[in-house]
Order: C-alpha cells, then structure tokens, then sequence
C-alpha cells in the first residue's frame, strides 16, 4: 500500500535579475515526478550531484514549495501551496540532514534541540519530556547525560545519531534521508546505515534514502529511483536494477562503481550535464547516450513499464 502518491510534480526557482531583481527565467529542478512510496519500504535515490535527489525530498516535505502537481501522503491529499496545509503532517513526515554539524543549533543543548519539536507538538509535558529525550538518546545510542552537552563536544557520528534522534522523536511515519553517511568516515557509515535499518524495523519506519553510494543502496533498498536533469529516468526492484537496468544512464552509473577488477573497463560517460535552465525538446541525456538516435533529439521520452515498481523513460532500452 502506497503511503506517498506524487502526481506531475514540478518545483521551478526563478531566476532573479536585474536592478529590481525581476525574474528572468527558472531553474527547472523537478520535472513531471511521478511516484510512489511504499508503507514501509526503503526506496533510494540516486543520480549526479544537481539531478533534483534533495530536492524532491524537500518537496515532499514541503521545505521547498512545489511549483505545481499532486501529493498525497496516507490517502490524504496535500495542498501543495498552501504552507499552513502542512502542519499537521509535521510529526509525520521528518528529515536526516547531509551535514551533522550544521544541522544542530550550536548554542542549543542536545536536550534542547530534542525537546523543543516535543514540547511545540505536545508530545511531551515540562514533566517528563526529560524522560521522553533520555529515551530517544537511548534509542540512538547515545549516554543519557548527553542531554547536557552541547554538540561541538560530539563527533561527526554522534552528531547524526543526534538528529536521527530528534527526526525519530514525532514518530513520524516516512524519513528523507538525505545523504546521511556521506560526511562521515567509512566505519561510522556503517553504524549509522546500521542503526537506521534497526529503527526502521522497531518503529515501523518508511525511508527516502538519497545517495551516491550506488554500493550502498545494494545492500540496504528495496527499489531505486534513477534520477538524471530533475527527471526520473528509471524504477525498478534493486536486484533487477543492477542485474538489468534498462536505461543507458543507469548503465553507466553501475559501470562507475569501484571494483577491485582491474581488466574491468566502464563505459565512462562524456559531456556534461545539459544546463537545467533551459527547455529541451527532446530527451535530457540524447547528447551523452550510446544509443541516441534522430528521434531522441526531438521528443522526450515518457515513464513506461508494466507496473509502477519497473519503469524506465528510453525509446531504444537496453536489451538482455
């Protein structure tokens, strides 16, 4: 059962200019975004660095505005526009930030950070949100006399578990994990990957895992979203993504991957990323592929597949 249904989601930013700073053209970040979030499932995210990965896990969160399109999240539809239509899906939609030193207020102790968000949604009383703080910090294990610290006296490691704790303390039912391992040693990775997949199972959690760690998403997804110029270009099961993906640009994302095969040869791309502010008729990628042909150039190829789980937006798909 689908917990996030998105419709023909696009999220443009203008383009100001000027001496009255008017606008001059969009940034087209997100592209006709078709998706769907299964209850209790990790789904990954991946891509080039600037293909839209953050920013649709801010959309759906609606940190960013979404320029037009649908959202419903657990049946419910979401006005999109309206900021105030968020709020009571606060405490169920969270966010894991990329950096664990900027995401926590340096002048706040851990025990504030974590209690203000129970306190303003009344998850807590003055009474016992000392209590209710001392468990998240066990639930993430970390020392209950953490509370007292402030967080330039924690590691990089300690300081993400301290904001899966405080994304962990609403209960919510979907998490964006936005590249949360990538700022931290690779030992450390592991225990946070760890311990995300240990409270997803304990609280019933749905994860958006966004990454470049394609290695990682292996081990840890039950589907991949590609991702490539703010649009998806491939979903599939992870196993058959990896085994048979069907799009020129997962290919090669899967070819990049270090191996320890040195007689390996992958089929590195060339070019450059197209520029996202403009408009192009035909496919995004057409002037990176191997398979480009005349058509690709001219029309812009559209999500097909038998189901919503296997789909892929190619006119000349790689075969097997």
């Amino acid at each position: 059962m689908a917990l996030v249904e998105v419709q023909s989601l696009n999220t443009w930013f203008p383009i100001l200019g000027g001496v009255f700073r008017r606008r001059t053209g969009w940034v087209y970040a997100l592209n006709d975004i078709n998706l769907s979030i299964n209850k209790g499932e990790v789904l990954a995210v991946v891509g080039e660095s600037g293909c839209g990965k953050s920013t649709l896990g801010n959309s759906l969160l609606g940190l960013v505005t979404p320029t037009n399109g649908q959202i419903e999240f657990d049946g419910r539809p979401i006005d999109i526009k309206n900021k105030s239509s968020w709020k009571p899906y606060r405490t169920e939609l969270q966010i894991i930030f990329q950096d664990p030193y900027s995401s926590l207020n340096p002048r706040h102790t851990i025990f504030q950070i974590l209690a203000e968000p129970l306190l303003l949604h009344k998850q807590a009383t003055r009474k016992n949100v000392r209590s209710k703080v001392a468990e998240l910090l066990s639930l993430v294990k970390l020392p209950e006399d953490s509370m007292d610290r402030y967080p330039h006296a924690f590691s990089g490691g300690q300081r993400q578990r301290i904001g899966i704790a405080r994304a962990i303390g609403l209960r919510p039912k979907l998490i964006v994990c936005d590249e949360v391992s990538s700022a931290l040693d690779v030992s450390v990775q592991a225990q946070i990957i760890e311990l995300l997949l240990d409270l997803k199972k304990r609280l019933d959690l749905t994860l958006l895992f966004i990454t470049h760690d394609l290695s990682l998403v292996r081990h840890i997804a039950k589907r991949v979203v590609v991702m490539y110029s703010g649009r998806i270009v491939e979903i599939a099961p992870t196993e058959q993504l990896f085994q048979k993906p069907r799009h020129p640009y997962t290919k090669a994302l899967i070819d990049a991957i270090p191996l320890l095969d040195r007689n390996r040869k992958p089929a590195l791309l060339k070019g450059e990323v197209p520029s996202q502010t403009t408009v192009r008729a035909g496919c995004d990628f057409a002037s990176r592929c191997f398979k480009a042909q005349d058509r690709c150039f001219q029309e812009k190829p559209e999500l097909t597949g038998q189901n919503s789980n296997e789909q892929f937006a190619c006119f000349y798909p790689l075969t097997y």
